[in-house]
Protein backbone atom coordinates (compact mmCIF):
# COMPACT_ATOMS: atom_id res chain seq x y z
CA UNK A 1 0.00 0.00 0.00
CA UNK A 2 3.02 1.96 -0.02
CA UNK A 3 2.50 4.06 -3.38
CA UNK A 4 -1.28 4.88 -1.92
CA UNK A 5 0.83 7.29 0.37
CA UNK A 6 2.51 10.12 -0.16
CA UNK A 7 4.50 11.32 2.48
CA UNK A 8 6.12 14.34 0.55
CA UNK A 9 2.81 16.30 1.01
CA UNK A 10 1.09 17.83 3.81
CA UNK A 11 -0.37 16.72 6.08
CA UNK A 12 1.74 13.48 5.84
CA UNK A 13 4.95 15.09 5.71
CA UNK A 14 4.63 16.00 8.86
CA UNK A 15 4.91 12.11 10.37
CA UNK A 16 7.89 10.36 11.46
CA UNK A 17 8.82 7.42 9.37
CA UNK A 18 7.48 5.06 11.86
CA UNK A 19 4.08 6.98 11.81
CA UNK A 20 4.21 6.95 7.95
CA UNK A 21 4.88 3.47 7.97
CA UNK A 22 1.87 2.11 10.31
CA UNK A 23 -0.42 4.27 8.25
CA UNK A 24 0.90 2.98 5.07
CA UNK A 25 0.06 -0.43 7.09
CA UNK A 26 -3.42 0.70 8.30
CA UNK A 27 -4.50 1.64 4.34
CA UNK A 28 -7.43 -0.02 2.74
CA UNK A 29 -8.62 0.90 -0.82
CA UNK A 30 -12.22 1.77 -2.06
CA UNK A 31 -14.14 2.05 -5.23
CA UNK A 32 -16.64 4.40 -6.09
CA UNK A 33 -18.88 4.11 -8.81
CA UNK A 34 -20.45 7.78 -10.79
CA UNK A 35 -23.02 9.41 -8.54
CA UNK A 36 -22.36 6.72 -5.39
CA UNK A 37 -22.08 8.55 -2.07
CA UNK A 38 -19.16 8.11 -0.19
CA UNK A 39 -19.72 10.36 2.52
CA UNK A 40 -23.43 11.45 2.97
CA UNK A 41 -23.76 14.93 4.57
CA UNK A 42 -23.86 15.21 8.35
CA UNK A 43 -22.50 11.46 8.10
CA UNK A 44 -19.64 10.13 10.56
CA UNK A 45 -16.42 9.23 7.66
CA UNK A 46 -14.87 6.12 8.20
CA UNK A 47 -11.34 7.52 7.88
CA UNK A 48 -9.74 10.26 5.58
CA UNK A 49 -9.92 9.28 1.92
CA UNK A 50 -7.37 9.86 -0.41
CA UNK A 51 -7.93 10.62 -3.76
CA UNK A 52 -5.63 7.95 -6.28
CA UNK A 53 -7.84 8.34 -9.54
CA UNK A 54 -11.12 9.85 -10.37
CA UNK A 55 -13.14 13.21 -9.34
CA UNK A 56 -15.21 13.86 -6.13
CA UNK A 57 -17.79 16.32 -5.85
CA UNK A 58 -18.05 18.13 -2.58
CA UNK A 59 -21.52 19.12 -1.97
CA UNK A 60 -23.59 21.12 0.98
CA UNK A 61 -27.31 21.35 1.10
CA UNK A 62 -27.67 20.71 -2.75
CA UNK A 63 -24.71 22.97 -3.76
CA UNK A 64 -21.50 22.21 -5.75
CA UNK A 65 -18.78 23.48 -3.39
CA UNK A 66 -15.83 21.69 -4.79
CA UNK A 67 -14.45 19.14 -7.34
CA UNK A 68 -11.29 17.30 -5.89
CA UNK A 69 -9.38 15.25 -7.76
CA UNK A 70 -5.96 13.01 -7.35
CA UNK A 71 -4.22 13.86 -4.22
CA UNK A 72 -6.76 15.57 -3.03
CA UNK A 73 -8.24 13.99 0.66
CA UNK A 74 -11.29 14.73 2.71
CA UNK A 75 -13.60 15.18 5.19
CA UNK A 76 -10.57 16.08 7.77
CA UNK A 77 -12.67 18.37 9.45
CA UNK A 78 -15.43 15.62 9.59
CA UNK A 79 -13.07 12.91 10.69
CA UNK A 80 -12.22 15.22 14.43
CA UNK A 81 -15.65 16.41 14.86
CA UNK A 82 -17.55 13.23 13.87
CA UNK A 83 -19.58 14.73 11.31
CA UNK A 84 -19.12 17.46 8.27
CA UNK A 85 -21.19 20.29 6.58
CA UNK A 86 -20.38 18.65 3.49
CA UNK A 87 -21.37 15.37 1.78
CA UNK A 88 -19.15 13.69 -1.19
CA UNK A 89 -20.50 11.94 -3.87
CA UNK A 90 -18.05 10.85 -6.95
CA UNK A 91 -18.41 12.28 -10.24
CA UNK A 92 -16.93 9.38 -12.15
CA UNK A 93 -15.17 5.95 -11.17
CA UNK A 94 -12.92 7.24 -8.59
CA UNK A 95 -10.21 5.48 -6.37
CA UNK A 96 -9.44 6.44 -2.98
CA UNK A 97 -6.87 5.04 -0.29
CA UNK A 98 -8.68 5.06 2.67
CA UNK A 99 -6.65 5.73 6.27
CA UNK A 100 -9.10 4.02 9.15
CA UNK A 101 -10.46 6.87 11.72
CA UNK A 102 -9.19 5.30 15.14
CA UNK A 103 -5.91 5.17 13.32
CA UNK A 104 -5.56 8.80 11.92
CA UNK A 105 -7.54 9.88 15.59
CA UNK A 106 -4.00 8.11 17.16
CA UNK A 107 -1.36 9.84 15.14
CA UNK A 108 -3.45 13.26 15.71
CA UNK A 109 -3.04 13.44 19.34
CA UNK A 110 0.46 11.49 19.38
CA UNK A 111 2.00 14.28 16.97
CA UNK A 112 0.86 17.64 17.67
CA UNK A 113 2.82 18.75 14.44
CA UNK A 114 0.05 16.22 12.46
CA UNK A 115 -2.74 17.42 14.23
CA UNK A 116 -2.83 21.27 13.98
CA UNK A 117 -3.63 20.21 10.36
CA UNK A 118 -6.87 18.64 11.60
CA UNK A 119 -8.14 21.77 13.82
CA UNK A 120 -10.74 23.88 13.51
CA UNK A 121 -8.76 27.24 14.77
CA UNK A 122 -7.31 28.64 11.76
CA UNK A 123 -4.31 30.03 13.65
CA UNK A 124 -3.41 26.78 14.58
CA UNK A 125 -4.07 25.58 11.03
CA UNK A 126 -2.09 28.34 9.53
CA UNK A 127 0.86 27.38 11.75
CA UNK A 128 0.61 24.57 11.05
CA UNK A 129 1.01 25.46 7.21
CA UNK A 130 3.77 27.76 7.49
CA UNK A 131 5.84 25.20 9.78
CA UNK A 132 5.14 22.54 6.88
CA UNK A 133 6.39 25.25 4.24
CA UNK A 134 9.68 25.91 6.44
CA UNK A 135 10.34 22.24 6.40
CA UNK A 136 9.75 21.64 3.43
CA UNK A 137 12.76 24.76 2.70
CA UNK A 138 14.98 23.50 5.51
CA UNK A 139 17.91 23.95 3.37
CA UNK A 140 17.19 27.28 2.38
CA UNK A 141 19.27 29.99 3.99
CA UNK A 142 16.64 32.08 4.29
CA UNK A 143 15.05 29.85 7.41
CA UNK A 144 18.63 29.07 8.89
CA UNK A 145 19.19 30.56 12.22
CA UNK A 146 21.85 32.98 12.62
CA UNK A 147 23.85 30.24 15.00
CA UNK A 148 24.16 28.19 11.42
CA UNK A 149 26.34 31.19 9.73
CA UNK A 150 29.80 31.63 9.72
CA UNK A 151 30.50 34.49 12.23
CA UNK A 152 33.46 36.14 12.80
CA UNK A 153 35.36 35.98 16.36
CA UNK A 154 33.63 38.56 18.97
CA UNK A 155 37.21 39.90 19.53
CA UNK A 156 37.20 42.61 22.90
CA UNK A 157 39.64 45.15 23.07
CA UNK A 158 39.47 48.23 25.59
CA UNK A 159 38.93 51.98 24.24
CA UNK A 160 42.22 53.24 26.01
CA UNK A 161 44.26 50.51 23.88
CA UNK A 162 46.29 52.59 20.63
CA UNK A 163 45.38 51.81 17.19
CA UNK A 164 48.04 49.73 16.45
CA UNK A 165 47.41 47.22 18.78
CA UNK A 166 43.84 46.94 17.58
CA UNK A 167 45.51 46.49 13.59
CA UNK A 168 47.73 43.66 15.18
CA UNK A 169 44.66 41.86 16.94
CA UNK A 170 42.73 41.89 13.68
CA UNK A 171 46.00 40.47 11.86
CA UNK A 172 46.49 38.02 14.53
CA UNK A 173 42.86 36.52 14.65
CA UNK A 174 42.33 37.25 10.61
CA UNK A 175 39.17 39.65 11.30
CA UNK A 176 38.24 42.43 10.18
CA UNK A 177 36.25 43.69 13.25
CA UNK A 178 36.78 44.15 16.87
CA UNK A 179 34.68 44.74 19.96
CA UNK A 180 35.42 47.96 22.33
CA UNK A 181 34.63 48.33 25.71
CA UNK A 182 34.37 51.84 27.29
CA UNK A 183 32.82 51.11 30.56
CA UNK A 184 29.57 50.21 30.88
CA UNK A 185 29.12 50.26 26.74
CA UNK A 186 30.57 48.48 23.63
CA UNK A 187 31.13 49.72 20.56
CA UNK A 188 33.03 48.08 17.18
CA UNK A 189 35.87 49.38 15.22
CA UNK A 190 36.78 47.61 11.89
CA UNK A 191 40.12 47.88 9.60
CA UNK A 192 38.65 50.55 7.29
CA UNK A 193 38.00 52.88 10.19
CA UNK A 194 41.47 52.28 11.15
CA UNK A 195 42.89 53.09 7.71
CA UNK A 196 40.60 56.38 7.64
CA UNK A 197 41.53 57.35 10.74
CA UNK A 198 45.74 56.89 10.07
CA UNK A 199 45.72 58.05 6.39
CA UNK A 200 42.84 60.45 5.89
CA UNK A 201 42.41 62.08 9.36
CA UNK A 202 46.37 62.33 10.43
CA UNK A 203 45.47 60.45 13.58
CA UNK A 204 48.32 58.35 15.28
CA UNK A 205 48.78 54.99 15.57
CA UNK A 206 49.33 55.43 19.42
CA UNK A 207 45.92 57.49 19.36
CA UNK A 208 42.96 55.48 21.98
CA UNK A 209 40.93 52.85 19.73
CA UNK A 210 38.33 53.91 21.82
CA UNK A 211 38.04 57.22 20.09
CA UNK A 212 37.31 55.84 16.53
CA UNK A 213 34.98 53.64 17.58
CA UNK A 214 31.25 53.23 16.45
CA UNK A 215 28.65 52.46 19.98
CA UNK A 216 25.54 52.05 18.01
CA UNK A 217 25.48 48.50 18.02
CA UNK A 218 22.71 46.08 16.14
CA UNK A 219 22.49 42.90 18.15
CA UNK A 220 20.70 39.79 17.25
CA UNK A 221 20.19 36.37 19.16
CA UNK A 222 21.63 33.27 17.67
CA UNK A 223 18.47 31.60 17.06
CA UNK A 224 16.74 34.51 15.57
CA UNK A 225 16.48 33.78 11.37
CA UNK A 226 18.84 34.72 9.18
CA UNK A 227 16.04 36.92 7.58
CA UNK A 228 15.77 38.98 10.64
CA UNK A 229 19.40 39.56 10.19
CA UNK A 230 18.83 40.46 6.71
CA UNK A 231 16.08 42.85 8.07
CA UNK A 232 18.46 44.63 11.03
CA UNK A 233 21.33 45.44 8.33
CA UNK A 234 18.43 46.97 5.72
CA UNK A 235 16.68 49.09 8.38
CA UNK A 236 20.47 50.07 10.21
CA UNK A 237 21.88 50.24 7.29
CA UNK A 238 24.66 47.99 8.83
CA UNK A 239 27.26 45.95 7.36
CA UNK A 240 27.55 43.72 10.53
CA UNK A 241 25.40 42.97 13.43
CA UNK A 242 26.78 41.63 16.82
CA UNK A 243 25.32 38.45 18.05
CA UNK A 244 24.21 37.92 21.75
CA UNK A 245 23.07 35.05 24.04
CA UNK A 246 21.79 37.22 26.98
CA UNK A 247 24.61 39.66 27.76
CA UNK A 248 27.55 37.68 26.32
CA UNK A 249 29.06 38.14 22.89
CA UNK A 250 29.15 35.20 20.67
CA UNK A 251 30.53 36.72 17.64
CA UNK A 252 30.15 39.42 14.50
CA UNK A 253 28.06 38.45 11.65
CA UNK A 254 29.17 40.52 8.32
CA UNK A 255 26.80 41.30 5.24
CA UNK A 256 29.52 38.92 3.05
CA UNK A 257 29.26 36.07 4.94
CA UNK A 258 25.50 36.57 4.95
CA UNK A 259 24.50 37.67 1.50
CA UNK A 260 26.56 34.37 0.01
CA UNK A 261 23.77 32.49 1.18
CA UNK A 262 20.83 34.57 -0.13
CA UNK A 263 20.17 35.16 -3.86
CA UNK A 264 18.51 38.75 -2.98
CA UNK A 265 21.03 40.76 -1.88
CA UNK A 266 18.51 43.95 -0.11
CA UNK A 267 21.93 45.20 1.83
CA UNK A 268 23.87 45.59 -1.02
CA UNK A 269 20.77 47.51 -2.80
CA UNK A 270 20.79 50.13 0.47
CA UNK A 271 24.53 50.56 -0.38
CA UNK A 272 23.85 51.12 -4.09
CA UNK A 273 20.92 53.94 -3.03
CA UNK A 274 23.11 55.65 -0.50
CA UNK A 275 26.18 55.95 -3.28
CA UNK A 276 24.07 57.27 -5.57
CA UNK A 277 24.94 60.65 -6.63
CA UNK A 278 22.35 61.07 -9.86
CA UNK A 279 18.47 60.39 -10.71
CA UNK A 280 19.85 57.00 -13.42
CA UNK A 281 22.28 55.99 -10.70
CA UNK A 282 18.72 55.49 -8.48
CA UNK A 283 17.10 54.07 -11.46
CA UNK A 284 19.49 51.37 -11.36
CA UNK A 285 19.17 50.40 -7.37
CA UNK A 286 15.12 50.97 -8.04
CA UNK A 287 15.31 48.09 -10.60
CA UNK A 288 17.00 45.83 -8.08
CA UNK A 289 14.17 46.15 -5.28
CA UNK A 290 11.91 45.14 -7.78
CA UNK A 291 14.12 42.14 -7.94
CA UNK A 292 14.36 40.96 -4.12
CA UNK A 293 10.48 39.96 -3.87
CA UNK A 294 11.04 36.63 -6.43
CA UNK A 295 14.09 35.10 -4.33
CA UNK A 296 12.93 36.13 -0.83
CA UNK A 297 9.55 34.71 -1.80
CA UNK A 298 10.94 31.55 -3.20
CA UNK A 299 13.03 30.96 -0.70
CA UNK A 300 10.18 30.61 1.84
CA UNK A 301 10.23 34.23 3.90
CA UNK A 302 6.87 35.22 4.81
CA UNK A 303 4.92 37.65 3.24
CA UNK A 304 5.21 40.12 6.28
CA UNK A 305 8.96 39.95 6.14
CA UNK A 306 8.76 40.26 2.92
CA UNK A 307 6.76 43.54 2.67
CA UNK A 308 8.61 45.12 5.72
CA UNK A 309 12.32 44.54 4.06
CA UNK A 310 10.62 46.15 0.43
CA UNK A 311 9.46 48.92 2.10
CA UNK A 312 12.25 49.73 4.03
CA UNK A 313 14.45 49.49 0.81
CA UNK A 314 11.28 51.62 -0.84
CA UNK A 315 11.44 54.49 1.84
CA UNK A 316 15.13 54.45 1.35
CA UNK A 317 14.89 55.24 -2.70
CA UNK A 318 11.99 58.15 -1.99
CA UNK A 319 14.65 59.99 0.82
CA UNK A 320 17.40 59.73 -2.02
CA UNK A 321 15.53 60.75 -4.47
CA UNK A 322 14.03 63.29 -2.39
CA UNK A 323 17.43 64.45 -1.60
CA UNK A 324 18.58 64.88 -4.91
CA UNK A 325 16.13 67.07 -6.19
CA UNK A 326 14.73 69.17 -3.53
CA UNK A 327 15.93 72.49 -3.36
CA UNK A 328 17.95 73.03 -0.57
CA UNK A 329 15.23 76.28 0.55
CA UNK A 330 12.74 73.97 0.77
CA UNK A 331 14.09 70.77 2.30
CA UNK A 332 13.75 71.62 6.08
CA UNK A 333 10.47 73.12 5.50
CA UNK A 334 8.59 69.79 3.87
CA UNK A 335 8.05 66.38 4.93
CA UNK A 336 7.73 63.85 2.25
CA UNK A 337 4.83 61.49 3.03
CA UNK A 338 4.18 57.75 1.70
CA UNK A 339 0.93 56.30 2.02
CA UNK A 340 -1.72 53.40 1.43
CA UNK A 341 0.02 50.21 1.33
CA UNK A 342 3.16 51.74 0.89
CA UNK A 343 2.52 53.93 4.07
CA UNK A 344 1.37 50.90 6.06
CA UNK A 345 4.54 48.71 5.05
CA UNK A 346 2.16 46.08 3.29
CA UNK A 347 3.64 46.68 -0.07
CA UNK A 348 5.67 44.02 -2.34
CA UNK A 349 5.06 44.37 -5.93
CA UNK A 350 5.51 47.64 -7.20
CA UNK A 351 2.01 49.63 -7.56
CA UNK A 352 0.75 52.81 -8.06
CA UNK A 353 2.82 55.81 -6.36
CA UNK A 354 0.77 56.96 -3.16
CA UNK A 355 3.07 60.15 -2.10
CA UNK A 356 2.48 63.54 -0.96
CA UNK A 357 4.03 66.80 0.84
CA UNK A 358 3.37 68.58 4.21
CA UNK A 359 5.09 72.25 3.89
CA UNK A 360 5.92 74.01 7.15
CA UNK A 361 4.26 77.23 5.50
CA UNK A 362 4.11 79.20 2.01
CA UNK A 363 7.42 78.37 0.21
CA UNK A 364 8.67 79.45 -3.44
CA UNK A 365 5.92 78.20 -5.97
CA UNK A 366 7.95 78.08 -8.84
CA UNK A 367 10.58 75.86 -7.17
CA UNK A 368 7.27 74.09 -5.27
CA UNK A 369 6.41 73.38 -8.53
CA UNK A 370 9.67 72.14 -10.40
CA UNK A 371 10.29 69.66 -7.63
CA UNK A 372 6.74 68.08 -7.58
CA UNK A 373 7.14 67.27 -11.34
CA UNK A 374 10.33 66.27 -10.99
CA UNK A 375 9.66 63.80 -8.53
CA UNK A 376 6.67 62.02 -9.28
CA UNK A 377 8.46 62.13 -13.25
CA UNK A 378 10.93 59.90 -11.71
CA UNK A 379 8.88 57.78 -9.65
CA UNK A 380 7.46 56.73 -13.18
CA UNK A 381 10.71 56.45 -14.33
CA UNK A 382 11.49 54.36 -11.71
CA UNK A 383 8.44 52.03 -12.63
CA UNK A 384 6.18 53.31 -10.06
CA UNK A 385 3.02 54.42 -12.38
CA UNK A 386 0.66 57.21 -11.49
CA UNK A 387 -1.69 56.93 -8.73
CA UNK A 388 -5.40 56.71 -10.81
CA UNK A 389 -6.66 58.86 -7.64
CA UNK A 390 -4.14 61.01 -8.20
CA UNK A 391 -2.72 60.91 -4.62
CA UNK A 392 0.64 61.76 -5.49
CA UNK A 393 3.24 64.90 -4.59
CA UNK A 394 2.89 66.87 -8.01
CA UNK A 395 -1.27 66.80 -7.17
CA UNK A 396 -1.73 70.33 -5.24
CA UNK A 397 -4.15 68.67 -2.76
CA UNK A 398 -1.52 66.04 -1.39
CA UNK A 399 0.99 68.82 -1.94
CA UNK A 400 0.06 72.17 0.01
CA UNK A 401 0.82 73.60 3.72
CA UNK A 402 0.26 72.33 6.95
CA UNK A 403 -2.01 75.12 7.30
CA UNK A 404 -4.24 74.01 4.12
CA UNK A 405 -4.05 70.25 5.32
CA UNK A 406 -5.86 71.17 8.99
CA UNK A 407 -7.76 73.03 7.18
CA UNK A 408 -9.63 70.78 5.46
CA UNK A 409 -9.54 68.40 7.93
CA UNK A 410 -12.77 69.52 9.09
CA UNK A 411 -14.32 69.22 5.83
CA UNK A 412 -13.33 65.34 5.65
CA UNK A 413 -14.89 64.71 9.04
CA UNK A 414 -17.88 66.63 8.85
CA UNK A 415 -18.98 66.55 4.91
CA UNK A 416 -21.69 63.09 3.98
CA UNK A 417 -19.62 61.70 1.17
CA UNK A 418 -17.35 58.98 0.84
CA UNK A 419 -14.26 60.51 -0.83
CA UNK A 420 -14.05 62.68 2.46
CA UNK A 421 -13.74 59.07 4.49
CA UNK A 422 -11.62 57.95 1.95
CA UNK A 423 -9.36 61.00 2.66
CA UNK A 424 -9.28 60.71 6.29
CA UNK A 425 -7.90 56.61 5.35
CA UNK A 426 -4.95 58.03 3.59
CA UNK A 427 -3.91 60.44 5.50
CA UNK A 428 -4.23 57.84 8.47
CA UNK A 429 -2.18 55.50 7.01
CA UNK A 430 0.75 57.97 5.97
CA UNK A 431 4.27 57.45 7.14
CA UNK A 432 6.74 60.44 6.86
CA UNK A 433 10.26 59.12 4.81
CA UNK A 434 12.08 62.72 4.22
CA UNK A 435 12.34 66.27 5.67
CA UNK A 436 10.68 67.33 8.96
CA UNK A 437 8.83 64.42 10.40
CA UNK A 438 7.21 66.81 13.01
CA UNK A 439 4.73 68.69 10.26
CA UNK A 440 3.36 64.89 9.67
CA UNK A 441 3.24 64.14 13.67
CA UNK A 442 1.30 67.31 14.45
CA UNK A 443 -0.93 67.09 11.71
CA UNK A 444 -2.18 63.73 12.74
CA UNK A 445 -2.53 64.74 15.99
CA UNK A 446 -5.04 67.30 14.47
CA UNK A 447 -6.45 65.18 12.93
CA UNK A 448 -6.79 62.86 16.01
CA UNK A 449 -8.43 65.64 17.72
CA UNK A 450 -10.85 65.92 15.32
CA UNK A 451 -12.08 62.62 14.79
CA UNK A 452 -12.58 61.86 18.13
CA UNK A 453 -15.75 60.92 19.73
CA UNK A 454 -17.70 61.78 16.03
CA UNK A 455 -19.49 58.38 16.02
CA UNK A 456 -21.28 59.69 13.11
CA UNK A 457 -18.31 60.37 11.31
CA UNK A 458 -16.93 56.89 12.91
CA UNK A 459 -19.97 55.48 11.74
CA UNK A 460 -19.54 56.62 7.67
CA UNK A 461 -15.43 55.40 8.07
CA UNK A 462 -16.31 52.34 9.22
CA UNK A 463 -19.24 51.73 6.40
CA UNK A 464 -16.62 50.79 3.66
CA UNK A 465 -16.54 47.89 5.22
CA UNK A 466 -19.77 46.65 3.73
CA UNK A 467 -18.24 47.82 0.24
CA UNK A 468 -17.48 44.14 -1.18
CA UNK A 469 -19.14 40.78 0.43
CA UNK A 470 -16.76 38.32 1.66
CA UNK A 471 -16.89 35.47 -1.35
CA UNK A 472 -18.52 33.17 0.85
CA UNK A 473 -21.57 31.23 0.89
CA UNK A 474 -24.28 30.36 3.64
CA UNK A 475 -22.95 26.91 4.09
CA UNK A 476 -18.96 27.79 4.19
CA UNK A 477 -19.50 27.54 0.12
CA UNK A 478 -16.72 29.79 -1.77
CA UNK A 479 -18.58 31.76 -4.35
CA UNK A 480 -17.00 32.80 -6.94
CA UNK A 481 -17.89 34.68 -10.04
CA UNK A 482 -18.66 33.35 -14.12
CA UNK A 483 -17.89 36.82 -15.22
CA UNK A 484 -14.52 36.62 -13.81
CA UNK A 485 -13.76 32.92 -14.80
CA UNK A 486 -14.95 31.03 -12.10
CA UNK A 487 -12.65 33.21 -9.68
CA UNK A 488 -13.32 35.26 -6.71
CA UNK A 489 -11.25 38.28 -5.33
CA UNK A 490 -9.10 38.07 -2.61
CA UNK A 491 -8.49 41.72 -1.97
CA UNK A 492 -12.14 42.90 -2.18
CA UNK A 493 -13.44 39.84 -0.83
CA UNK A 494 -10.42 39.50 2.21
CA UNK A 495 -7.79 41.87 1.70
CA UNK A 496 -9.63 45.44 1.75
CA UNK A 497 -12.04 44.40 4.85
CA UNK A 498 -9.43 43.20 7.22
CA UNK A 499 -7.76 45.88 5.98
CA UNK A 500 -10.17 48.87 6.70
CA UNK A 501 -12.14 47.11 9.28
CA UNK A 502 -8.81 46.91 11.73
CA UNK A 503 -8.42 50.64 10.60
CA UNK A 504 -11.56 51.86 11.90
CA UNK A 505 -11.38 50.39 15.04
CA UNK A 506 -7.75 51.71 15.18
CA UNK A 507 -8.47 55.61 14.20
CA UNK A 508 -11.15 55.23 16.63
CA UNK A 509 -9.03 54.68 19.68
CA UNK A 510 -6.44 57.01 18.22
CA UNK A 511 -3.82 54.86 17.47
CA UNK A 512 -0.47 55.76 16.19
CA UNK A 513 -0.04 52.36 14.61
CA UNK A 514 0.00 51.97 10.64
CA UNK A 515 0.79 49.03 9.83
CA UNK A 516 -2.26 46.65 9.89
CA UNK A 517 -0.38 43.83 11.83
CA UNK A 518 1.02 46.25 14.32
CA UNK A 519 -2.91 47.91 14.84
CA UNK A 520 -4.27 44.50 15.61
CA UNK A 521 -1.51 43.83 18.30
CA UNK A 522 -2.08 47.09 19.81
CA UNK A 523 -5.84 46.66 19.60
CA UNK A 524 -5.51 43.28 21.44
CA UNK A 525 -3.07 44.88 23.92
CA UNK A 526 -6.69 47.41 24.99
CA UNK A 527 -8.90 44.72 25.14
CA UNK A 528 -11.14 45.95 22.24
CA UNK A 529 -10.24 42.43 20.69
CA UNK A 530 -9.91 38.87 22.18
CA UNK A 531 -6.37 37.78 21.82
CA UNK A 532 -7.18 34.82 19.81
CA UNK A 533 -9.32 36.76 17.69
CA UNK A 534 -6.79 39.44 16.66
CA UNK A 535 -4.23 36.51 16.00
CA UNK A 536 -6.88 34.89 13.72
CA UNK A 537 -7.21 38.10 11.56
CA UNK A 538 -3.51 38.34 11.37
CA UNK A 539 -3.07 34.88 9.89
CA UNK A 540 -5.80 35.38 7.67
CA UNK A 541 -4.32 38.52 5.85
CA UNK A 542 -1.18 36.78 5.89
CA UNK A 543 -2.17 33.86 4.34
CA UNK A 544 -4.46 36.16 1.78
CA UNK A 545 -1.80 38.60 0.80
CA UNK A 546 0.32 35.33 0.49
CA UNK A 547 -1.30 33.70 -1.89
CA UNK A 548 -2.06 37.66 -4.17
CA UNK A 549 1.83 38.16 -4.02
CA UNK A 550 2.30 34.23 -5.06
CA UNK A 551 0.02 35.21 -8.03
CA UNK A 552 1.80 38.59 -8.75
CA UNK A 553 5.17 36.93 -8.72
CA UNK A 554 3.87 33.97 -11.52
CA UNK A 555 2.24 37.16 -13.46
CA UNK A 556 -0.98 36.49 -13.29
CA UNK A 557 -3.47 38.51 -15.42
CA UNK A 558 -4.84 39.80 -12.09
CA UNK A 559 -3.46 38.93 -9.16
CA UNK A 560 -6.70 39.30 -6.94
CA UNK A 561 -8.22 37.05 -8.54
CA UNK A 562 -8.24 33.68 -7.67
CA UNK A 563 -9.54 30.05 -8.80
CA UNK A 564 -10.27 27.90 -6.29
CA UNK A 565 -10.40 25.14 -8.65
CA UNK A 566 -6.49 25.74 -8.54
CA UNK A 567 -6.25 25.11 -5.05
CA UNK A 568 -5.76 21.60 -2.98
CA UNK A 569 -8.91 20.90 -0.69
CA UNK A 570 -6.26 21.98 2.02
CA UNK A 571 -6.13 25.12 0.55
CA UNK A 572 -9.53 25.48 0.32
CA UNK A 573 -10.30 25.34 3.74
CA UNK A 574 -8.42 27.78 4.25
CA UNK A 575 -9.49 30.07 2.30
CA UNK A 576 -12.91 29.25 3.74
CA UNK A 577 -11.65 29.77 7.31
CA UNK A 578 -9.92 33.29 6.00
CA UNK A 579 -13.49 34.60 4.40
CA UNK A 580 -15.30 33.05 7.94
CA UNK A 581 -12.99 35.09 10.07
CA UNK A 582 -13.34 38.30 7.64
CA UNK A 583 -17.44 37.57 8.02
CA UNK A 584 -16.41 37.62 11.60
CA UNK A 585 -14.80 41.26 11.61
CA UNK A 586 -17.37 42.70 9.38
CA UNK A 587 -19.92 41.91 11.66
CA UNK A 588 -18.36 43.00 14.87
CA UNK A 589 -17.36 45.97 13.12
CA UNK A 590 -21.13 46.78 12.09
CA UNK A 591 -21.94 46.19 15.54
CA UNK A 592 -19.79 48.94 16.28
CA UNK A 593 -20.36 51.15 14.90
CA UNK A 594 -24.15 50.93 14.86
CA UNK A 595 -23.98 50.95 10.59
CA UNK A 596 -27.69 50.00 9.74
CA UNK A 597 -28.37 53.22 10.85
CA UNK A 598 -26.22 54.54 7.58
Amino acid sequence: MSVLLDTTTAPFDRLTADEAEALRGALDVAYFKPGETIIAQGAAPEGLYVIIKGAVEERAHGELVGLLGPGDFFDSRALVQGAGVSGFVAREETLCALAPRPELLRLINSNPRFGAFFYTDISRRLEALAERDESNQIESMMRARVRDLYLMPAAIIDSDQPIVSAGRIMRDIDCNALLVRDGERTGIVTGMNLAKAVVLNGSTIDEPVGRIAQYDLVAIEPDEFVSQALLLMTKHNKRRVVVKKGDDFVGILEDINLLSFFAGNSQLVVGRIDRAATVPELAVAAKQIAEQVRPLRRQGVKFEVVAEIISDLNRRLFAKLFELLCPLELRDKCCLIVMGSEGRGEQTIRTDQDNGLILAGPVDEKALDRFRNEFSGALAEFGFPPCPGDVMVNNPLWSRTFAEYVADFGLWTTAPDDQSAMNVAIFYDAEAVAGDATLLERAKKVLMEKVAGERVFLGRFAKAIEAFEPPIGLFNTLKTSEGEGDALDLKKGGIFPIVHGVRSLAIEQGLEETNTFKRLAKLAELGLLRESFARDLARALDYLMTIRLDAQIDAAKSASLLKPATLTSMDRDLLRDSFQVVKQLRELVRRRFNLAMF
